[in-house]
């Protein structure tokens, strides 16, 4: 007798639909690891609008009269960083820093990000801006250190606090959930060798260390390896029962 295969029964259906459903949990999963990074960004005031520097504070050299800005926040990379927030106007930061032959004025934006990204225990102080008035070669970082020390630096010139803040921590890459979980040492924002500035997302020497890049994991697609080959047997047992 040739036996026909019948229509998928109560229990196979069953079996399909939680296939179904569980293939967007791992899905989500895999995104839900995306990890950024918890540094101080540095921008340059382009007419009305930040940029995010090419060079480190401690190469940079600005002329008299530019705009700097300094955000706190934890990103993913340089091209989605925080921007510094507040008024960004020479004219008004330095209306009471007079010019003075020999020197250039720099005006500084110095955002100290939201309770949000601050690290664990801590606050962050309230937004300031500064005028400061410095040698004609002087770096931003020396224009900063003029009027927000203390700064902290750590071994590779990367900025890790500015006025005190934070009190520790340089870089540290945090999961999506906001946990610290590595050194910082691949952190946007590290200057390189020559004095430029790494503005992309952390090299992937780093990204290997840390097992999370941003875009599917192994994991991933070994769940969905698994859902794949249960789908398979519920089909063939349905099948067998039809």
């Amino acid at each position: 007798m040739i036996r026909r295969a019948g229509r998928v029964g109560g229990s196979g259906r069953a079996v399909v639909l939680f296939l179904a459903a569980l293939l967007p949990l791992l899905a989500g999963a895999g995104q839900a690891q995306a990890a950024g990074y918890r540094y101080w960004s540095f921008w340059d005031l382009d007419g009305d609008r930040w940029t995010y520097a090419t060079q480190g504070p401690s190469v940079a050299r600005p002329a008299d009269g530019d705009v700097q800005g300094f955000r706190f926040a934890v990103s993913e990379e340089s091209d989605d960083s925080s921007q510094p927030r507040g008024a960004a106007d020479f004219a008004g930061i330095c209306a009471k820093t007079p010019a003075k032959d020999g020197s250039k004025r720099v005006a500084l934006v110095i955002d100290f990000g939201t309770a949000e990204d601050a690290p664990s225990g801590e606050t962050p102080p309230a937004n300031r801006t500064a005028c400061a008035r410095v040698a004609p070669d002087a770096s931003t970082a020396e224009a900063l250190a003029s009027v927000a020390e203390p700064l902290r630096y750590d071994n590779s010139a990367l900025l890790c606090a500015i006025a005190g803040y934070p009190e520790r921590g340089c870089g540290e890459q945090v999961s999506g959930t906001g946990t610290e979980s590595g050194t910082g040492a691949s952190a946007p924002g590290k200057e390189t060798e020559d004095g430029s500035e790494k503005t992309g997302s952390p090299d992937s020497s780093a990204s290997g260390e840390s097992g999370d890049d941003g875009g599917p994991s192994l994991g991933l697609f070994a769940g969905v390896a698994v859902v794949a080959l249960l789908g398979a047997a519920a089909f063939w047992q349905v099948r067998r029962r039809g």
